[in-house]
């Protein structure tokens, strides 16, 4: 499987998780940060911008313009109290969803 083949169905979830541990970020920092955490893990931005826009539409992440240090515009997403919520019920179904196939994958 391709590394980014393996990172598609988990970017809304890692986005989530990277926002409510580190706050606002622009979208080359969450990029960054996935990409740092995990070897195995790439980010396009073809992947990564759709996803940050369908969090945004469903109100689990806001986001607005802002200057930064070097001066130049960037859009800082922030996960919201909804996101929260949703990143809670995600990670555990994720945790029983891995647990379940890790424990399948031992037993076949």
């Amino acid at each position: 499987m391709a590394r980014s083949d393996a990172l598609q169905g988990a970017l809304p979830i890692l986005v989530l998780k990277i926002l409510a541990r580190r706050g606002p970020l622009h979208g080359y920092a969450i990029t960054t940060q996935i990409e740092k955490a995990s070897e195995l893990l790439r980010v396009e931005e073809g992947s990564l911008y759709p996803a940050l826009h369908r969090l945004e539409e469903s109100r689990l992440v806001t986001a607005r313009w802002m200057v930064t240090a070097n001066n130049r515009r960037a859009r800082v997403y922030e996960v919201t109290a909804a996101g929260r919520r949703q990143l809670d019920a995600e990670e555990k179904r994720w945790r029983a969803l891995t647990l379940a196939v890790g424990q399948l994958l031992e037993e076949i």
